[in-house]
């Protein structure tokens, strides 16, 4: 095995992000989900894994029906990356088949956790052998091998659990770390690090406990003794327990000054022999000290420090010199970080450091050979003999620093062409790289994201610099304050600069000037900081295609973007576009908060915009957006065709452009629930924008294609309130074809919050247009909801005139589903006009169709209504089978509408039958649906029927409250069922049936 990883040159990590290299050259392991299949093959060392168990381990429960598939794609994906010439080689597979399964099989040496587990080992056997100094070594050696989060950036159970247990083996090994410390009389230098890992880590007491026998060396008896007291009150209010008997004891033995707490002497270990001689330096050389100053007011970071410090605090190790490379957006306090650090571990570096600003980001970029110039001539080398060339240049360089501890703080690099030559060469030193860029080609470096500040950790720095008891008094308005500027550290503090030479100023006298988003960028600048300037600088980097994306990406006012929308805006394809976004990614001019998806910061949004009206015409950026909808409405047309089979809406739309499609419900509903927020801020960007009937309609008919979205109950306000926007400016450009359509929606949506008289209204008016302007989107579709209202006011025999009217109109226009969809609403009217038979035989009917044509969602549908009707006739068991079926799919769609009425109806079966605990389950599970996704009508329901089931079973007073409860809501939304249930509330003393309640609409 070891002849192979010299071969393959394989190295593999999982101590940090998932990543891994062919001979220095970082790989593609593409998507998260596909990174996670590598971490969980590495973790298992080459045991096999079966695909159910990688699916269980990536998606848990929420496995997509083509999991299998899917994952059968990432793994030749995976093969393909790390055995790209498979086929012209002779030893044994990487990626190997086992019976259903796969293993991976590792070249020796080539995993990170392996080669920590072995560094634990060695320091184990070295503390046993009486050497704690190669044990601490060791240690150290092991702990900076962690980059990170251990498996960040991949997803699911298994990953979730492999990290905790990961996370939790490194702080045992700190612990141990400080244990060994401790031995070899290294409490001074270990102080700072165990403040740190404390106030990480507030419950771990052997942490605690090694910090109060730290303090107490050191002679800070009282400082122990308040850690001490901290902890038991931070136990207390967490666990409610009191501290464990070993730190109690210690805390004892503190105070009583015991002294064999005080430090043993430690025989000094052997040194190799010569070793003396070696580290004396051949010439005395000065010793650079070329850190800028320590900001006094550093904010938060605490766990990003502590990592650093660690990392740069190794004891020399053969893996190489230890890189930090630090980006992020500009703004975030990548070098206030990168100096705070540095100053951290100035005791670390005994022989100087070296600093040098390489203006990467401007047009005075500082080239290699001059920063090499500087170090050398600060190293004490003679300007005269600095040689010219830059190879030779960074060759002296090295060779001066080969025995030396030197740290180099390298700030604002444009690239790793730029860094690169700057790297010391041989363990001992160690380098920090701060760059807007994320720079994944710097071989070795430790990559560092730097995000903005947490919204408290931000308060905390806008406290610190306009004062805390001025901030203290107005808490409300100062997090108004940093939350407007992003929690971006530059804009917190030039805000609270602002304020602290303003005493006249109060905080909330900020808000207003934050609030407007045309002149936050304007106020967000002081003295010779300023927020605008700061990102002009990685803008004016890019390119002319990565610009323009930049700008145009800031149109949508989504919250994110797809990678298909992006490409609309763009007039890209979905390739193209998501190399530009990858690009500015990496650029951190953009974040990717999900796979596929992404974002800008509020602030960078704002300065894009900027950008936007410079750059581009008019013309451009109204194209963009038509091309963004139409991009938007071909996908939910297609969707739509899915989720309601036979719909006219999807045939009378006029789409330009192209979009998504999909080959099942599951998927297509999945989109529009993803995709809702977005959509719904299109609709309302072109709603306030639009000026003609041409401009609007095109989101008048992504309103209604995006009706399959209602029965999913999530946005439910977001209907509500872009069908009133279309609405009013439809009417404002007397434009009646985008008023018809949002008054469809809109009766939709009072329709499912049971405002009935309401909907009605909007269905006729919607009904009157159709007909005057010949317009066939609807029309089938609103006599059929008007049918549903009507029938719902128990306007039975007006109903089924409604339900003929439309069937007529779906058989002149040649479609079945709509006419089956028709037959399966009108059976509950042929019952309310007891007419048992001819409701039996509609409901048949209906479903017929739809199996004969194979629609999905239809059958489901026709399911519903026919299970209705048989269980009113007294055939339960059908009835149950029917409700069964039908909630399977609407559960797989996540249509949580329906879901919540199959629930209640299998309730009322349940109770028909005497079969009270499954009633009451049932009952139970519609109301939590109902009220998770903020359906009143549907909560009186599912209450009406938990409480009928809870009276079967004799329990009369919870029973009493549900009905009371179901009462009081349906009297608010004027309901019809009202009445049944005074009826039920008045009669509940006079023992009846449980089975006879009140039968209820849906």
């Amino acid at each position: 095995m070891a002849g192979q990883s010299v071969e393959s040159g394989l190295r593999f990590a999982v101590l940090g992000p998932v990543r891994a290299w062919r001979d220095g050259q970082e790989l593609d392991l593409g998507t998260p989900l596909q990174r996670s299949i590598l971490g969980m093959l590495l973790l298992r060392e080459g045991h096999a894994v079966t695909p159910n168990e990688m699916i269980d381990a990536v998606w848990g429960e929420e496995a997509p029906p083509r999991a299998l598939g899917a994952l059968r794609t990432y793994v030749s994906r995976l093969r393909t990356v790390l055995e790209p010439d498979r086929p012209a080689r002779s030893r044994p597979e990487l990626l190997t088949s086992i019976g259903r399964g796969y293993a991976l099989r590792l070249p020796e040496d080539s995993l990170d956790l392996t080669r920590f587990e072995r560094g634990i080992q060695q320091a184990e056997a070295a503390r046993k052998a009486g050497k704690p100094a190669e044990c601490a070594r060791a240690l150290r050696a092991a702990l900076a091998l962690f980059e990170g989060e251990p498996l960040a950036g991949t997803v699911g159970p298994y990953s979730e659990h492999q990290r905790d247990r990961l996370v939790e083996r490194r702080i045992s090994v700190v612990e141990t770390l400080m244990d060994v410390d401790l031995e070899l009389g290294n409490h001074a230098k270990i102080v700072s690090e165990l403040i740190a890992l404390t106030a990480d880590h507030p419950l771990r007491e052997r942490l605690r406990a090694q910090l109060m026998l730290a303090l107490y060396r050191c002679g800070r008896q009282g400082d122990a003794l308040n850690v001490f007291t901290e902890t038991r009150e931070a136990l207390i209010d967490e666990l409610g327990i009191e501290p464990g008997p070993e730190l109690s004891a210690l805390h004892q033995r503190i105070l009583a000054a015991d002294p064999t707490l005080a430090a043993a002497e430690v025989p000094q270990e052997e040194e190799p022999a010569g070793e003396e001689e070696q580290q004396q330096p051949a010439l005395e050389l000065p010793r650079p000290a070329q850190l800028p100053a320590a900001v006094s007011d550093f904010t938060g970071r605490k766990e990003i420090a502590v990592r650093l410090r660690t990392l740069l605090s190794a004891q020399p190790a053969a893996e190489g010199v230890p890189i930090a490379a630090i980006s992020g957006i500009g703004g975030v306090g990548k070098t206030t970080l990168a100096v705070h650090v540095a100053h951290l571990v100035d005791d670390v570096f005994p022989d100087g450091q070296l600093y040098a600003d390489l203006r990467g980001y401007t047009d005075q970029a500082l080239a290699p050979e001059s920063a090499l110039g500087g170090f050398l001539r600060a190293l004490g080398v003679p300007p005269d003999v600095i040689p010219d060339a830059p190879a030779e240049r960074s060759a002296l360089y090295r060779s001066i620093l080969a025995e030396r501890r030197i740290l180099v703080l390298l700030d604002n690099a444009r690239d790793a062409a730029q860094v690169s030559p700057l790297l010391p060469g041989t363990p001992g030193c160690a380098a920090i790289v701060t760059s807007r860029g994320k720079l994944a080609d710097l071989p070795s470096a430790k990559l560092v994201d730097l995000d903005v500040m947490e919204p408290d950790e931000a308060l905390s720095l806008f406290s610190s610099v306009a004062g805390a008891e001025r901030v203290a008094a107005e808490h409300g308005a100062a997090m108004d304050v940093v939350a407007a500027c992003g929690f971006l550290p530059l804009a917190v503090r030039i805000v609270a600069s602002r304020l602290a030479a303003r005493p006249s100023w109060t905080v909330a006298s900020l808000v207003p000037r934050l609030a407007d988003e045309q002149r936050r960028l304007d106020e967000l600048r002081v003295g010779n900081l300023a927020v605008e300037a700061t990102f002009a600088l990685g803008y004016g980097q890019l390119t002319s295609v990565q610009a323009r994306a930049f700008r145009l990406l800031s149109l949508p006012n989504g919250p994110d973007i797809s990678v298909g929308a992006a490409s609309a805006v763009l007039s890209m394809s979905m390739f193209e576009a998501e190399e530009v976004l990858e690009s500015l990614v990496d650029a951190s001019l953009l974040e990717a908060p999900a796979p596929g998806r992404y974002r800008f910061h509020d602030l960078l949004k704002l300065f894009a915009r900027r950008a936007l009206d410079r750059g581009e015409r008019p013309q451009a950026r109204t194209m963009a957006l038509r091309r963004l909808l139409g991009f938007y409405l071909a996908s939910a047309q297609s969707a739509h065709t899915l989720a309601y089979e036979g719909s006219m809406i999807p045939a009378n739309l006029v789409v330009v452009g192209s979009g998504l499609t999909f080959t099942s419900v599951d998927e297509a509903v999945a989109w529009l629930i993803s995709e809702g927020d977005s959509l719904f801020a299109a609709i309302d960007q072109a709603a306030a924008t639009a000026r003609t009937a041409e401009q609007l309609l095109p989101a008048a008919d992504l309103l209604v294609a995006m009706e399959p979205l209602l029965e999913a109950g999530t946005h439910t306000r977001e209907f509500d309130r872009g069908t009133k926007a279309v609405l009013a400016t439809a009417q404002r450009n007397a434009d009646q074809g985008s008023e018809l359509r949002a008054r469809y929606v809109q009766g939709r949506v009072l329709f499912a919050d049971n405002r009935l008289k309401d909907a009605e209204q909007h269905f006729r008016i919607v009904h009157e247009l159709s007909r005057a302007r010949q317009e066939k989107i609807v029309t089938g579709e609103v006599l059929n909801a008007l049918a549903v209202v009507v029938g719902r006011q128990r306007r039975h025999t007006e109903a089924l005139s409604l339900f003929e009217a439309a069937t007529r109109w779906y058989r002149e226009n040649g479609v079945p589903a709509g006419e089956a969809l028709v037959l399966s609403y009108s059976a509950r009217d042929h019952l309310g006009l007891g007419r048992p038979e001819d409701a039996i035989a509609a409901a048949e009917k209906g479903l017929a169709i739809f199996t004969e044509i194979g629609s999905g969602a239809g059958t489901a549908r026709a399911r519903y209504h026919l299970g209705i009707v048989l269980s009113r006739v007294g055939r339960l068991t059908e009835a149950v089978h029917h409700h069964a079926e039908c909630l399977a799919f609407f559960r797989a769609s996540k249509q949580r509408v329906w879901e919540q009425r199959v629930c209640s109806r299998l309730a009322e079966t349940f109770i028909a039958a005497e079969r009270y605990p499954d009633a009451v389950r049932h009952a139970e599970q519609a109301l939590v649906v109902s009220r998770e996704i903020g359906h009143p009508y549907g909560e009186a329901l599912s209450l009406t029927v938990l409480g009928r089931a809870l009276r079967g079973l004799g329990s009369t007073t919870r029973s009493l409250d549900c009905l009371r409860q179901a009462f009081d809501i349906f009297s608010r939304l004027g309901a019809p069922e009202a009445g049944d249930l005074k009826v039920l509330l008045d009669s509940i003393a006079t023992p009846e049936p449980a089975g006879d309640g009140p039968v209820v609409e849906s």
